[in-house]
Order: structure tokens, then sequence, then C-alpha cells
């Protein structure tokens, strides 16, 4: 399909370099050869297709407006999409911007997008791109790294001035394609063509942040954890900035969903680095390290996972513990018995098929051990023996898998070699009174008992 055909769909009939008068006048002269029509000025086609776009009825109305866009992009001159006229320049930023964003607005896998309209979308975005001379939508927002003649300017902000009217508290809502749109742009732009942006970009992750819905909320804590990771640290301090993030985080620790829970920890764990210097780094000091932020993450977190019976929850808070230990050192100290408590809690609790808490809660006793070794001579006994209970559930159920059978006995083995040098090779003198720690009141219970320690020891010999 040519040019002519497609600015005809768009009601936009192309333009003859002669005015009316002139030819109404030279009516009564001998004809001359028509000069070649020439197209309207880019600018207008762009406004009428975005308002074809926007205003589209339906999916199908607005499949076909794709089409159009994407054959328009193939087949028209470069010379006159991309005019050096800066009118012209500003308006094809914001097309474009705008085409790009209702592409990845229809690039998402949702309900109401059927296949067919997200291959349109990616046809068009490709289209776009190619006529750009963009290598990919990150070129087209960021441009490239080496500034000088010839070098592809960003255009972030021109998508942002698109953007912005919409991404306010009283209007974000009235269209799910917005915060789609915001959030594939942000998610492409990384250091340093998003520290000119800040400002702009950080209210919309904080407002998508704070909503209701977990599917906002979770789509607010990736932009937080992008601008987080792609922005210097003195500059999120700046103005307070970090702190609002650590306040605006540390709250949804308190809901229940656990994958909210689980980016917020992500999230917090790097947020916590700008803020402070991590317990685990800091030297020796007199007076003794004062409780900080870590802390409160690590309190908050060991409470909730004392209270928590749902599986889901209980596997997320699981698998963050061994990084918060990690980041604390030996400054886990000031924790250890509700640590202690919150992994003899975990380790007596099976998760089949995969024992996903389980083996979390070993790792999480492996870097508890290793961090806080001087304190774990007196607390041996409690520790062995729940280890051994482990194994002798896992030498007796068939819940769980091979694989997890397997990982559960090395780590273990591993959990158990650092307590016998926390003990100072004592284990043996730890294992015999681990034996007799509980006394029967029956002649059955003690005939039961003797046999669980039986198997106890045999399994501890495997080890």
């Amino acid at each position: 399909m040519d040019l002519s055909s497609l600015l005809h769909q768009l009601t936009l009939p192309p333009s003859s370099s002669s005015s009316s008068s002139s030819s109404s006048s030279s009516s009564s002269l001998p004809e001359k050869p028509r000069p070649p029509q020439l197209p309207p000025p880019i600018t207008e086609v762009l406004a009428r297709l975005q308002e074809k776009l926007i205003g589209a009825e339906d999916e199908k109305a607005s499949d076909v407006l794709i089409g159009q866009a994407e054959q328009l992009f193939r087949t028209a001159d470069p010379d006159w999409l991309f005019c050096p006229d800066p009118a012209n320049q500003a308006a094809l930023v914001a097309m474009a911007s705008a085409l790009i964003g209702r592409g990845c607005s229809l690039l998402q896998v949702a309900p109401w997008r059927s296949p067919a309209s997200r291959q349109a979308a990616a046809g068009l975005q490709g289209a776009l791109l190619r006529a750009g001379r963009w290598r990919d939508p990150a070129h087209f927002l960021m441009g490239d790294e080496e500034e000088g003649e010839g070098a592809s300017r960003g255009m972030l902000g021109g998508v942002l001035d698109v953007l912005q009217p919409q991404l306010n508290k009283d209007t974000w809502q009235r269209s799910e394609a917005v915060k789609f749109v915001f959030s594939s742009t942000l998610l492409q732009v990384s250091r340093p063509a998003l520290s000119p942006h800040l400002p702009r970009l950080l209210p919309p992750a904080l407002l998508l942040s704070d909503h209701y819905r977990p599917e906002n909320c979770m789509l607010g804590v990736r932009c937080v954890h992008h601008i987080v990771l792609n922005m210097p640290a003195a500059e999120l301090r700046q103005y307070n900035r970090a702190e609002v993030l650590y306040q605006a985080l540390y709250k949804h620790l308190y809901t229940t969903e656990a994958s909210v829970i689980q980016l917020v920890l992500s999230c917090l764990l790097d947020l916590l680095l700008v803020l402070e210097k991590p317990p685990a780094s800091l030297a020796p000091a007199r007076p003794p390290r004062k409780p900080c932020r870590h802390d409160d993450v690590l309190r908050l977190l060991l409470t909730h996972m004392e209270a928590e019976s749902k599986v889901a929850l209980r596997r997320v808070y699981a698998a963050a513990l061994p990084l918060y230990i990690d980041r604390m050192g030996v400054a886990v100290c000031r924790h250890l018995r509700r640590v202690e408590r919150v992994l003899l809690g975990y380790l007596e609790v099976g998760d089949p098929p995969d024992e996903t808490s389980r083996l979390a809660a070993l790792t999480a006793l492996q870097r508890t051990v290793e961090a806080a070794w001087p304190r774990m001579a007196g607390r041996v006994c409690v520790l062995l023996r729940c280890l051994l209970r482990l194994l002798l559930d896992v030498s007796s159920d068939c819940e769980p898998t091979a694989a997890a059978r397997q990982q559960l006995m090395e780590q273990s083995r591993v959990c158990v070699a650092l307590l016998d040098r926390c003990a100072h090779t004592q284990l043996q003198v730890h294992t015999h009174s681990c034996r007799y720690t509980h006394t029967p009141h029956t002649h059955k219970s003690v005939t039961n008992d003797l046999n669980i320690r039986k198997k106890l020891v045999k399994s501890f010999k495997e080890i």
C-alpha cells in the first residue's frame, strides 16, 4: 500500500502546491502539467493518527489503526518523517512516545489483550524504531551514550511530557494503559540517563506502590527498586528521598500478600545500603554498634515469621532471612534468641514436596552459626536435637522429592559440622546428652523413644 492510500484512509488527502485562487484565475489558460501532489505536514498526520488511537472504540478498531501506522512508518520517506523543523521534531517525539507507549500497553499479557493485538503492537513498535533508526526501545529513550555529531538524543523527556498529565493521583486510574506505559518506560532506562528525570519519575512510582490493589502495588515497588538500583546513592539521599522511600516500603511489611512482601524485602535490602553502612562491614568499635534500620527490618521480619501459618508467606520469609543475616553479620547476636526460636519452628514443620522453607531455614542456620559462632556453644544441644529430628523425619517421610531429601541431608551435615566446631569437637558428648532430654512416663512411650533414639544415632552416623 502506497503513502497516498494510507493518507486517504486517515482522511488526510495529499496537498497540492498550487492555491485555489490561482487555479480559478487560470481556468481559461491552456492546461499545464499539474505538479506532483505533496503529502501534508507530518504534524497533521501524527496528530490525526494520535486522535484516532485515543478514540478507538474497541480492540478491533485499535488493531486496524495500529496496522495503518505500521504501514505508514514502513513506506514513508525518512526525510519527510524526520524533517529538521523543530515543530515537526516536537510532534514526532509526542507521537512516537504515544505509539511506543501504546505498543507497550498492548504487549502486556492481560485478559483484555488478544495474541493478535500483541502481535500488531510488536509490529508497530518495530516499524517505528526502524523508521527512526533506533536499535530498540531503550535506545529510543536514552539515545547514544557518547555525545557528538550524528549521535541520537534520548526522548525520555518527550515521553514523560506526554505521560505527565495522566500520572497524577486523580487521573492515573482512568486508563489501565497508563501504568503499563510508565512502568515499561522506566524499566528500560538505566543510569546515567535516569538521573536527570528523577523528580518526574519518583512520584508516579510511589503513587503506584501506595495503591491498595496488589498488582498496582507490585508494579510500583518494581519501579522503586529499579530507581534505587540505577541512581547514585548521593542523589537518593539528597532532599531525604531515600528516607521517604524507606518509610513507604517499610509499611508494606505489614501486608499479607506474599508476592508484595517478596518484592518489598528485596527492594529494602538494596535501599538500606543507600541509607547506612551494613552492620557486617563495620569494624569493632567502642562504644558498641548502635541499632539501625537493618535491626528494625530484621526484628519485624522475625516477628512475622514466628506467628505466620500461611505456606506462601512462610516460604517468602524463609528465603529472605539468610540475606538479612548475611547483611547483619556478627550484629545478629542482638537477635540471636529470636532467630533460634524461629529457625527451630521452621525446621520442625515440613514443606513438601520441595521443602523450600526447611532448606532456607538450614541456610539461615549456617549463616547464623558462621556469624555468631562465639555465642553458639551454649546452643549446640538444642540445635543438634532439632537437626537429628529433621533427619529422622526426612528418612521416614515419603512426601519430599529425592532431590529435596538429598539437599536436606547435605545441608544438615554442614550444620552439624559447624556446630561441632563451635562445641570444640565435643559433639559426641552433646549427642549423648540429647538422647535423655525428654523422659517418658509410660512403658510404651519408653519403647518408642528407644527406637527413635536408635534411628537418630544411625542418621547421625550417616552424616
